[in-house]
């Protein structure tokens, strides 16, 4: 039986390898939808660019919905400098010609949670966590009812990579993060300290290119332009592929390692706003709230989006 899954998502060069290889795997994933959320760019620019990617991997069917547009309390903050100003830059994707869905992405979530079975349905979020937190202020019993949470955000060893001490997704909505890890449902991050061992190397960007589908020639489009502002900072031999790991882990979690532990999310100091400050030691008492994951086999992982892509138009 596939996995239920509704996928959470700001989209962003690595959201959409995380779409196009859960979409190339019908057999191992139901997507019920994917809602969109304003982070890497704004709010309309990113449910444009799910449709795209959506219409990329020959998936129009799955419904797509606009969710947040702002943060829960703090300002936007945006990512142009990694992304573009379109937030996909890199390939020319043409304008879609599927249409959002009417209803908004936070009710859509609230609804879907509702009318399956307790247990069954795992959120996916690969962007700020503001469409969940929202769904959780306005209807934590449904929310509660999901599986399970797999995110990309945090770090704990890596530090941050939009401040000295956050990760971007958390950062962009400290206070949704906060509610989220509070909620009691269970969580799995996938946090910079394993995205960062995820390297797209310019040879395994050309092994992509060379499967020669339109999908996987777009991505490798897509890696080449994202990857120039990471080479720069890191100065690794690639960048890091960051919310693949949400599907990747989804598909085959043998292919990574991680440990449960505590994490809170820092929403009073400025100077750290947004950290994931995870109890890694197990230092304190506190419940573990978490599985925080920390070690990744890179080639394995590529494996899976390289055999993704084979299946796309």
């Amino acid at each position: 039986m596939p996995r239920k899954i509704i996928i959470d998502t700001d989209p962003g060069q690595d959201d959409a390898v995380a779409i196009l290889v859960a979409l190339a795997n019908p057999d191992m994933f139901d997507i019920l939808g994917i809602t969109a959320v304003a982070g890497n760019v704004g709010l309309k620019l990113n449910a444009q660019n799910a449709l795209k990617v959506v219409e990329l991997g020959g998936r129009s069917e799955i419904p797509v919905y606009a969710g947040c547009s702002d943060p829960i309390e703090r300002v936007l903050v945006t990512a142009e400098h990694v992304h573009g100003q379109t937030g996909l830059d890199g390939p020319e994707l043409p304008e879609p010609e599927i249409k959002l869905q009417e209803q908004h992405g936070v009710d859509f979530i609230i609804e879907t949670l509702r009318v399956h079975d307790e247990g069954t349905v795992t959120l996916a979020t690969l962007g700020p966590l503001t469409n969940i937190a929202t769904a959780l202020q306005n209807d934590p019993e449904a929310v509660k009812r999901c599986e399970q949470i797999v995110m990309m955000g945090g770090a704990y060893f890596q530090g941050g990579n939009i401040t000295p001490s956050a990760e971007f997704n958390i950062y962009v909505d400290p206070q949704a993060a906060d509610i989220v890890f509070r909620s009691g449902i269970p969580i799995t991050v996938a946090s910079l300290d394993v995205t960062h061992k995820a390297l797209s190397t310019k040879e395994r960007i050309e092994a992509i290119r060379k499967v020669g589908t339109k999908s996987a020639i777009a991505v490798s489009e897509m890696l080449s332009f994202s990857e120039r502002f990471d080479l720069e900072k890191y100065q690794w031999q690639g960048a890091p592929l960051h919310d693949p790991c949400v599907i990747t882990y989804l598909m085959k979690p043998e292919l990574f390692t991680g440990r449960m532990c505590n994490v809170q999310i820092e929403v009073q100091s400025e100077l750290t706003m947004g950290m994931t400050v995870a109890d890694y030691w197990n230092i304190t008492d506190k419940p573990k709230n978490a599985f925080f994951l920390d070690n990744v086999d890179a080639d394995g992982f590529f494996e899976l989006i390289i055999e993704a892509l084979r299946k796309l138009p």
